[in-house]
């Protein structure tokens, strides 16, 4: 199982991120992913990374499309390439209508299709050809303009992955059909079908098999030594759960509710989203089972963590993404070197 880690480019000190992302790669760690949501973006980092780490893979995890065109999100990724001597993996993802319409300013239309047609741009320009695309959400040059078709003047670099976040059925079947790795979130081993039956069913469309995609998942890791602080440490954790379920999104589009209730917490889900929309947060907070944090987390005891990690490589992990908990970067470090060492014990 190979193993990689998160950075969120949100909230936080970059210099302490940094300083993470390089401890991690002297630990073993494999790849590190830098995040995107309505903070900092993601090429900057990853540029300054290119620069201080020797080893380990470096990728977006993800840009998103609303806020760049085809071509930028190409020319970036084969920039990060070049400057990482070819360690750089392009993850995309569509974010949301509140984070691309509210911030942004962009329509949240057609995700489907914008992702189709923008990776299929992507690889034309990695290709080295000539840009010239007419979808329904993506069209290069501009009908009516005084553009032609051209190509990028950076060198053709057609080995750069693509993996794509998804968590609905529609977009999982499609990274299955279209991408290099699936990026997820949300997951709980015990009900994996809800995103391997849709992922393979892209898969065969396209003539391939589920084994032939990387499926990276991740996740929160901590090690707690004694059994009686679980659940203490969960009760810390309901209060972001719920503003998953209930924030994260728009009144009418949230993807995480959507996978939690595939998987088994419908009800609640749908309540805990009602209650955080209408204000009451305290409320849709104490709705949070501890059985909802440890499902889709990797907080536990070492041997709780090493049970779990080895369910999930018997799912079909496997490139696990570790979110290290701490307050500090050597705390953080520390449950990163554990977990480390357990994902290459189990394979």
């Amino acid at each position: 199982m190979r193993t990689s880690t998160t950075i969120e480019a949100l909230v936080g000190s970059w210099q302490d991120n940094l300083t993470l992302a390089v401890e991690a790669e002297k630990l073993g760690m494999d790849m590190c992913w830098i995040s995107e949501a309505w903070g900092s973006d993601a090429p900057s980092p990853l540029g300054y990374l290119a620069g201080r780490t020797d080893r380990m893979l470096l990728g977006s995890g993800t840009l998103q499309l609303g806020t760049r065109t085809p071509t930028a999100i190409a020319t970036t990724a084969m920039t990060l390439s070049e400057l990482s001597g070819g360690r750089f993996v392009l993850g995309l993802g569509n974010s949301g209508p509140q984070v691309i319409e509210g911030m942004h300013g962009v329509a949240f239309d057609r995700p489907l299709r914008r992702m189709r047609e923008t990776v299929d741009v992507v690889r034309q320009v990695f290709a080295g050809d000539k840009i010239e695309y007419h979808g329904s959400a993506v069209s290069i040059p501009l009908p009516g303009g005084d553009g032609v078709p051209m190509r990028s003047s950076l060198p053709a670099n057609p080995g750069i992955p693509i993996y794509v976040a998804a968590l609905m059925p529609k977009m999982l079947e499609l990274v299955g059909e279209i991408a290099d790795g699936w990026l997820g979130s949300s997951f709980v081993p015990e009900g994996a079908d809800a995103y391997l039956e849709p992922l393979r069913a892209g898969a065969d469309r396209a003539g391939r098999r589920l084994a032939d995609l990387d499926l990276c998942q991740g996740a929160e890791v901590n090690f707690v030594d004694d059994e009686r602080e679980l659940a203490a440490v969960a009760a810390t954790r309901k209060k972001d759960l719920a503003f998953s379920l209930g924030g994260m999104g728009s009144a009418t589009t949230n993807f995480y509710n959507s996978a939690y209730s595939r998987q088994g917490w419908a009800d609640v889900a749908a309540e805990v989203r009602a209650l955080w929309q209408a204000g009451r947060h305290t409320e849709a907070t104490a709705l949070v089972s501890d059985d909802m944090i440890f499902a889709t987390t990797l907080i536990g005891t070492e041997d709780m963590i090493r049970d779990r990690l080895a369910l999930w490589r018997d799912r079909g992990v496997t490139t696990v993404r570790f979110y290290p908990a701490g307050e500090t970067v050597d705390a953080k470090l520390t449950n990163l070197a554990r977990a480390i060492e357990l994902a290459h014990e189990i394979g």
